[in-house]
């Protein structure tokens, strides 16, 4: 048995010469009746550009979280998906009516941000005049901006107390890792103080239509049914999509 397993690997290792001799020797493939050859790059530039390449779809695959921690889409999807529990409606608008609108909204409130961006950043190193690290910081900088406005200052306080940092005077000193965390709290928190004040309209509408039917006797009828249509027709006479919209736009402003 031991010899016939030392065959075996003799037999695969013959193989694996002769294939990577095959190889070396025919440094010419075709595709698409194109010749092909490969051979190892001389020029170390290669590589590095090789590596840039392998960072730029790094962070492609990390755009969906990027776009989502980072900016004001996270508070605007939370409030859109209070609304709708808010007035009892399970898919109405759906998933995809919402996502849509937050990513609008999203683009709408961070245009500027991307303007600065693209002109201090992008272009400049498109046409090779700075490097990629002060490309990427001068693309943090007004993202950063973004952040520390909607940022409180609790928040911030708490990362920055478990990161043993004591003493920051300088926002400049403040690394992306501490600020990100912190910002996204504070979106949460926002959101759901928005979601809150949104829902006692409606809470009162359903006390009400509970306390009329249990005072006819009707216990047997869901309130929702009666509450519902009411919800509504408040939510359209106040025109309540675009006080929402306003009241989330002009909160980061």
């Amino acid at each position: 048995m031991m010899k016939k397993s030392i065959k075996i690997l003799l037999i695969v290792i013959i193989l694996i010469n002769l294939t990577t001799g095959i190889a070396y020797a025919q440094p010419e493939a075709s595709l698409f009746g194109k010749s092909i050859k490969i051979e190892d790059s001389k020029d170390p530039q290669d590589y590095v550009f090789s590596l840039q390449l392998l960072f730029v779809l790094t962070v492609l695959t990390l755009a969906p979280s990027i776009l989502i921690m980072m900016t004001s889409f996270t508070r605007i999807i939370i409030v859109l998906s209070f609304i709708r529990n808010a007035l009892g409606l399970q898919q109405t608008p759906p998933n995809q009516v919402i996502i849509g609108l937050a990513l609008f909204l999203t683009f709408f409130i961070m245009a500027p941000v991307a303007t600065h961006i693209n002109e201090e950043a992008i272009q400049p190193f498109l046409k090779e005049e700075i490097n990629q690290e002060v490309a990427f910081e001068r693309a943090m900088e007004p993202v950063r901006k973004f952040m520390f406005r909607q940022t409180r200052d609790k928040d911030l306080g708490l990362f920055l107390n478990m990161k043993n940092m004591e003493g920051v005077t300088n926002l400049d000193d403040i690394p992306n890792h501490v600020l990100i965390p912190a910002f996204i709290i504070s979106e949460l928190k926002t959101a759901f103080q928005i979601g809150f004040v949104i829902y006692i309209p409606f809470l009162v509408i359903d006390m009400v239509v509970s306390s009329t039917l249990m005072s006819m006797g009707m216990m047997m009828l869901p309130p929702v049914i009666i509450s519902l249509p009411f919800k509504i027709l408040l939510f359209v006479l106040v025109d309540g999509w675009n006080l929402i919209v306003k009241s989330l736009v002009l909160g980061f402003r």
